[in-house]
């Protein structure tokens, strides 16, 4: 799902994502949910929703052993750098980050984005978010997986620094 933002896009760098587990929900630009089912049976086993914010994303999971939000933003106040690698036990389930700063050229940022658009928007589990003005300036989220296990991946775009943020994260119910 690809989705123009209605807002302004704010002149922020890659160098002020932070990183967060836990909080509460921030409001959203755009919103996707999505149910997960579990391995063990066919019906849904919860909910996973996929957040777009003014400064970047959410990720809030309610399934299996409890309930895990992800955050990746540049929030006000804040000054925890986005770490290059996180390992954590949150409600039963082991969490994995993973994050990395692309730098390149103008011509090689602007198709890289146009590529990552197009590959989020034809997925069934993604929400791309386009900031007006600029057709790379843009946050984008991909999942996969059941109650069990989810992965997620999320592109954050800054072409005006020809920068693109690249996580990876994922959740595994402990002893999985």
């Amino acid at each position: 799902m690809l989705t123009t933002l209605q807002t302004s896009y704010t002149d922020t760098r890659a160098g002020d994502l932070a990183w967060c587990l836990g909080g509460e929900p921030l409001p959203a630009l755009a919103v996707r949910d999505l149910r997960i089912g579990g391995v063990r049976g066919p019906g849904p086993a919860g909910t996973l929703q996929l957040r777009l914010l003014g400064a970047s994303h959410q990720v809030l999971i309610a399934a299996g052993p409890g309930e895990c939000l992800e955050t990746v933003a540049c929030l006000p106040g804040r000054r925890t750098p986005l770490p290059a690698r996180v390992a954590k036990q949150v409600a039963g389930w082991e969490y994995e980050f993973a994050a990395r700063i692309e730098a390149m050229p103008p011509h090689d940022f602007a198709a890289r984005a146009q590529e990552l658009l197009a590959l989020v928007e034809g997925h069934p589990r993604g929400l791309a978010g386009v900031f007006p003005g600029d057709p790379s300036a843009f946050t984008a989220l991909m999942t996969q997986g059941d109650a069990d296990r989810l992965l997620w991946r999320t592109w954050h775009a800054y072409p005006q620094e020809g920068r693109l943020v690249c996580t990876r994260s994922s959740l595994v119910v402990r002893g999985r």
